[in-house]
């Protein structure tokens, strides 16, 4: 193949002869010659460069590329974007070409047809430093490690099986929740917060067997300040970063990014050296009983005891270890307390859907029982209501981007290897061409079929499609419709007197709400024995 380089050298030499040729008075016959090859080299430069187009899209400054002109919203940039540049677009942002795809078709192309391709991450440095290095599962590339450590969360954590044995942690959670809001009355509830507090305990008690409200030492280290360390840490791993796209500048760290993750990590990785600190102590003691149940092992031992196999010790350590328990304790509180905010919002926002779902409530549950997890399946319209909220709320709306390992084309444009490639799932999920009067929120659409999270359909992928679909949505939807139900059924819910309701974003690696939702609980049923 002709490459730029040998195409500049061969003009470089004609160049010379023809200056050479004017000193020996030849002149004519280099102009012939030139005249001949130069349009040559031309056309087959035009022929090499057209048959491997990057995808359209703007041109930007030298060096730092497109990046002054993105701003903060990137979903709502890069959508206007498509309707100028078309449905694939490219940029440079500093020294690296980032590709946007904005459509259902183009999507099937990346995560089935290419899927394989583009299975890999490039992570950015302050993702790099909360992940260890990028030993997790979510920003860790699609190879071995990758591979057994997905099988260990499906198989471990959220096999059917272990759902199931696992449920009295999710109703024990739940209703302490719907007690404590009980207690809160006619005040204001913050709801991000409470479904947070909720989500944690859960997820603490199926990794190491309690939560932060039991008794005991594994449980108490959490902290009240947790909550806000892995805030911080989500919105550093999608805050803008300079070092990210100019590396050469990355020594310096000059907006302080990564140093900024360093210390939020000292916190979150000195409750998980705790935690695994004292079970060791406790499986060295010899008092399996406190890590086991009625015969079965918490996660965290089955991780312990995986780490000490001679087979598998030299690839799976506590760093690994440390990075797959964060990767689920961050994955499943802040997406589903994000995800419960948004449904409370948008039903709070539209009386007529408040009401539906409260009479559906009342049909399946009754007005003399609370909710239980058996009666989730047959609350059709609320889940409903909570898949048109992903529809227009997805909480990572850019999904993690990917990076191809080879070189490939994608309707008809290179996509060079290395590059980063975002699905822009906010854009599908708004797309006039795939939904009828896509702004409006109509819980009904999703009532006429049959709508799942399988990644199957690519009108509807909030948690991603191909091999790096979101491994946690069989607890995140079990978890997400049991506290909404609880919620919704057990209080009447009411907006602060004076308060300015609006249903706007913040952008984010996950995007939350800008103005966190606040709401003021009554009583609804009628025996207050149910609440306690």
């Amino acid at each position: 193949m002709i490459s730029k380089t040998n195409i500049y050298h061969t003009i470089t030499i004609f160049w010379s002869w023809w200056c050479d040729a004017r000193n020996k008075q030849d002149d004519e016959f280099a102009r012939i010659i030139l005249t001949i090859c130069v349009p040559t080299l031309l056309l087959l430069w035009c022929k090499w460069n057209l048959s491997t187009p990057l995808p359209p899209g703007p041109y930007g400054l030298p060096v730092i590329g497109y990046l002054p002109f993105l701003g903060y919203n990137l979903h709502e940039r890069f959508t206007e974007m498509a309707q100028r540049y078309g449905p694939i677009f490219s940029m440079r942002l500093g020294s690296k070409l980032h590709v946007v795809v904005n459509s259902m078709d183009l999507v099937k192309v990346v995560a089935r047809d290419l899927d394989q391709t583009f299975a890999n991450r490039c992570p950015t440095l302050t993702a790099l430093a909360a992940t260890y290095g990028g030993s997790d599962l979510a920003f860790s590339n699609n190879n071995t490690h990758w591979r057994n450590m997905r099988k260990l969360l499906v198989n471990q954590v959220l096999s059917n099986t272990n759902l199931k044995a696992n449920q009295t942690f999710r109703t024990l959670e739940v209703r302490k929740t719907v007690k404590e809001v009980y207690a809160m009355i006619g005040r204001e509830v913050d709801i991000n917060k409470i479904a947070f507090e909720t989500e944690v305990n859960v997820v603490t008690s199926m990794l190491w067997g309690c939560s932060k409200s039991s008794e005991g030492k594994d449980c108490s280290i959490i902290g009240d300040g947790f909550r806000e360390v892995e805030f911080k840490m989500i919105e550093l791993v999608g805050a803008s970063n300079i070092s990210d796209f100019i590396p050469m500048l990355s020594w310096f760290d000059l907006q302080g990014r990564q140093r900024e993750m360093q210390r939020q990590l000292e916190v979150f990785d000195g409750i998980l050296e705790n935690v695994i600190e004292d079970r060791i102590k406790v499986n060295s003691s010899k008092m399996n009983r406190e890590v086991e149940e009625d015969g079965r092992k918490d996660f965290l031992q089955i991780l312990l005891e995986l780490k000490d196999q001679k087979d598998v010790a030299a690839s799976f350590d506590i760093i690994k270890m440390k990075a797959l328990l964060m990767d689920i304790i961050i994955a499943a509180t802040d997406t589903t307390s994000t995800m419960v905010e948004w449904v409370m919002a948008e039903i709070l926002h539209n009386p007529d859907v408040l009401e539906r779902v409260k009479d559906e409530l009342s049909e399946v549950i009754g007005m003399k029982d609370i909710v239980e997890e058996s009666h989730l399946p047959k609350l059709t319209y609320l889940d409903a209501v909570i898949k048109e909220t992903l529809r227009l709320h997805p909480p990572l709306p850019l999904l993690i981007h990917r990076c191809p390992d080879e070189s490939c084309k994608v309707r008809g444009y290179t996509i060079p290897k290395g590059t980063i490639t975002f699905i822009n799932v906010w854009a599908i999920h708004r797309d006039p061409q795939n939904w009828t009067n896509p702004l409006e929120f109509k819980p009904e659409r999703f009532l006429n079929r049959k709508w799942v999270y399988n990644g199957n359909n690519f009108k509807f992928l909030p948690f991603g499609s191909g091999r790096r679909i979101c491994p946690g949505i069989p607890l995140g939807e079990k978890m997400l419709a049991y506290i909404l139900a609880s919620l919704l059924h057990s209080f009447e819910w009411s907006l602060p007197k004076d308060e300015e309701f609006e249903l706007s974003d913040e952008f984010g690696f996950v995007t939350k709400k800008k103005i966190p939702l606040i709401a003021i609980p009554s009583q609804r049923l009628p025996d207050a024995s149910l609440y306690l």
